[in-house]
C-alpha cells in the first residue's frame, strides 16, 4: 500500500481532532477526503506529510514507518496545502528552481520546463508570483508539489480559485498523475470526486463515517451529496 494509516489519534488540549482513524490507499487509487470544516481532514494530511506528529497509532508510505524514516518519506511525497504558502517575490520559474534544488532534482531546467507546460504555466511563466491571479497562484503550487515527481500526492483543496476552464485542466492532470501514483484529495467539491476519485472517504467529527468506492454509490443510485449530508448532519 502506498499509504497505510492505523489508528491515528490527535488531540488539541482537551479537543479530539482525530479519533482512531485507519484506512490504506494503493497505488492507482485517487480517493476523495470529504468532511465538513473542522472534521480533521488538514490535520490528517499534515500528520501524513510530517508536518505534524500524531498522538497514537502508525502511517506507512511506500511500505517505510514514518517515525523511522521521515526524511525519505518526504521525499516520496508532494503536498499541497489548503493556504498554498508561497514566496510571493519570486519568479514562477525561480521558486520552482528553489523547490526543484531541496529535492536535488536532475536535470532541473529540463524538469521545470515540463512541468510548467503541464500546469498549464507557461503564458505567466515569466511573472512573479504576487502578479498572479488566485487560480495561476494555485497551479504554481501545484508545480511545486509536482516537480520532484512523487510516488504519493497529497492535495489540499486544489482546485480552489479556478474558473471553470482551469478546472478541467487540473482535473485531467490530477487524473493522468493518478494512474501511476497515489492521490489523497480534499475537496468541498462533489463534482470533483465523482469525476476523477475511485473512492471517496468521509470523516466527520474526527472519525471515519464511510469509505466506499464511488462506482458502488453509483451502482446503489446513491448520490454522494445526498449521501455525505446524511453523514455529516
Amino acid at each position: 500500500m502506498s499509504i497505510n494509516i492505523k489508528k491515528i489519534n490527535k488531540s488539541y488540549g482537551n479537543e479530539k481532532a482525530l479519533i482512531n482513524i485507519s484506512f490504506n490507499v494503493a497505488k492507482g487509487e485517487i480517493v476523495g477526503f470529504l468532511g465538513p470544516n473542522g472534521a480533521g481532514k488538514s490535520t490528517l494530511m499534515k500528520i501524513i506529510c510530517g508536518y505534524l506528529k500524531q498522538d497514537s497509532g502508525s502511517i506507512s508510505i511506500c511500505n517505510l514507518d514514518k517515525e523511522e524514516n521521515i526524511i525519505l518519506i518526504k521525499s516520496k511525497i508532494g503536498y499541497l496545502s489548503e493556504k498554498n504558502p508561497l514566496y510571493l517575490d519570486m519568479f514562477i520559474k525561480e521558486y520552482l528552481t528553489f523547490i526543484g534544488n531541496i529535492y536535488k532534482i536532475n536535470n532541473l531546467d529540463m524538469r521545470i520546463s515540463e512541468i510548467i507546460q503541464k500546469t498549464g504555466l507557461e503564458i505567466e511563466q515569466h511573472k512573479k508570483i504576487n502578479e498572479l491571479s488566485k487560480g495561476f497562484k494555485q497551479r504554481v503550487g501545484l508545480a511545486a508539489a509536482m516537480i520532484h515527481n512523487p510516488d504519493v500526492l497529497i492535495l489540499d483543496e486544489p482546485t480552489t480559485g479556478l474558473d471553470p476552464n482551469q478546472l478541467d485542466e487540473i482535473r485531467d492532470l490530477i487524473s493522468e498523475f493518478g494512474k501511476e501514483k497515489t492521490v489523497l484529495l480534499s475537496t468541498h467539491i462533489m463534482q470533483e470526486v465523482n469525476k476523477i476519485c475511485s473512492r471517496v472517504i468521509i470523516i466527520n467529527k474526527g472519525k471515519i463515517a464511510d469509505d466506499k468506492l464511488i462506482s458502488d454509490l453509483k451502482k446503489n443510485n446513491i448520490e454522494l451529496e445526498d449521501h455525505f449530508r446524511k453523514l455529516t448532519a
